[in-house]
């Protein structure tokens, strides 16, 4: 169920189970996934979302409903919104906290390790099956804007550096295959726009 109230405000409500006895809330803003929390108590719920669609903050509502949790990120963006790139790379490196992209350590030691350049961190990530590439565009189609090669996490328990489908070089580790791509880049790219 998403309840939509105006002001670019949803709330989202989905049970675990058939019985209905436990209920994910999630909650959004302009399209964006800031908070959810987990409960089985229907007062709580409806609590986030009348806090929630009636204007409260992310703080505000957590005090209606302590099932609510977000992460810095979502909070730093509420008070004065991130930059497109920089939110991306948040809501990526963010995603591994929760189910089921908590699976995959690998990828999110992948993301950490680019996000430690600079030369990558000003660039949009993308990331589609797992792989791993850089955009130059925040609206443009990501997959005809990307620049460099692709790493791919789990190429026989490697991180391959791709063309394509052509194999450039493979890495024990997610450090090796970004500082690859970051030596191969063409000069002064510049940032994401």
């Amino acid at each position: 169920m998403y309840v939509d109230a105006g002001l670019n405000r949803r709330v989202r409500v989905s049970p675990t189970d058939e019985q209905c006895r436990t209920f994910w809330v999630y909650l959004q803003s302009n399209g964006l996934r800031l908070a959810g929390g987990l409960t089985a108590d229907l007062a709580e719920v409806v609590r986030a979302l009348v806090a929630w669609t009636g204007g409260a903050g992310l703080e505000e509502t957590k005090e209606q409903a302590p099932c609510i949790e977000f992460r810095p990120w979502a909070l730093a963006h509420e008070r004065e919104p991130l930059g497109a790139v920089e939110l991306e790379w948040c809501r990526r490196l963010d995603r591994i906290h929760m189910p089921p992209m908590n699976r995959f350590p690998r990828v999110h030691a992948l993301l950490a390790a680019a996000y430690a350049q600079p030369e990558l961190r000003q660039l949009m990530p993308v990331t589609s099956h797992f792989n791993l590439w850089f955009s130059t565009s925040t609206t443009a189609n990501r997959r005809t804007t990307g620049i460099g090669p692709m790493i791919w996490p789990h190429y026989e328990r490697s991180y391959a550096v791709r063309n394509g489908h052509e194999v450039l070089a493979r890495f024990e580790t997610p450090e090796e295959a970004v500082a690859f791509v970051v030596a191969v880049l063409p000069e002064g790219i510049g940032p994401a726009r």
